[in-house]
């Protein structure tokens, strides 16, 4: 659940020798941003509204096998156009049909891997979270912290469904976990690494996985902005 803690109000008075000069009292009477909206922010999450479109190829190496789906998402008009091959599809989210809807589903999942500290802020309403300052990273088993999300069991693309992310001070994610339905041990666990920045988007290209034989990563990266 999403705790919000009220700062309090200070005002504070300087003295001369001579006379009382007052300052002006500063309002800190806002709320403490959460860690979900920090690891956002230190992701760019601020730039996002003046992104008109966003290209990027998934890819997964296994073994001998090379996958790739490649796409354009221009957000403000929620349009995709998928690209496998020489086969393309374009559609609107807010009116899918099937076919759109199986496509999406493959969207959702690597957007996901690309943008997963925005979708802590897009997804706010459908998952609780827990904080801890203390934690190990379980692949490089460096000191971290970490914030594990849990999806409502209904609705979505992976209700139920449980990411511990890890993170330093910095609130950029170095790596993260996935369990399904929110088991203990994790299904899967990768790095985040090699990031850009681009229009002021932090984006982690590499994904490596400790468990071997299989490397995820993204290239054909674009950012258009306003």
């Amino acid at each position: 659940m999403k705790i919000y803690h009220l700062l309090g109000l200070f005002a504070v008075f300087f003295f001369s020798a001579c006379k009382t000069d007052p300052k002006k009292v500063e309002d800190t009477n806002e709320p403490k941003k959460t860690v979900p909206e920090r690891i956002a922010e230190a992701h760019g999450f601020e730039n996002w509204n003046a992104v008109n479109e966003i290209a990027f190829t998934f890819n997964v190496d296994r073994d001998s096998m090379h996958f790739e789906r490649k796409w354009k998402w221009k957000p403000k008009t929620n349009t995709v156009t998928a690209i496998s091959g020489a086969d393309t599809l374009t559609y609107d989210r807010a009116d899918m049909d099937s076919i759109a809807l199986k496509t999406n589903s493959g969207f959702i999942n690597d957007r996901y891997w690309l943008l997963a500290p925005f979708n802590l802020m897009w997804d706010a309403k459908n998952y609780t979270y827990e904080h801890n300052t203390e934690a190990t990273a379980p692949i490089s088993k460096e000191a971290m912290q970490k914030l594990t999300i849990v999806y409502a069991n209904e609705g979505g693309y992976t209700p139920g469904d449980a990411y511990d992310l890890y993170f330093k001070d910095d609130y950029i994610l170095r790596e993260w976990a996935y369990r399904k339905s929110n088991q203990d041990q994790p299904n899967l666990v990768s790095t985040w690494e090699d990031y850009v920045n681009m229009e002021g988007l932090h984006l982690a290209k590499q994904h490596n996985r400790p468990d071997g034989g299989t490397n995820l990563y993204f290239t054909g990266l674009s950012v258009r902005k306003e």
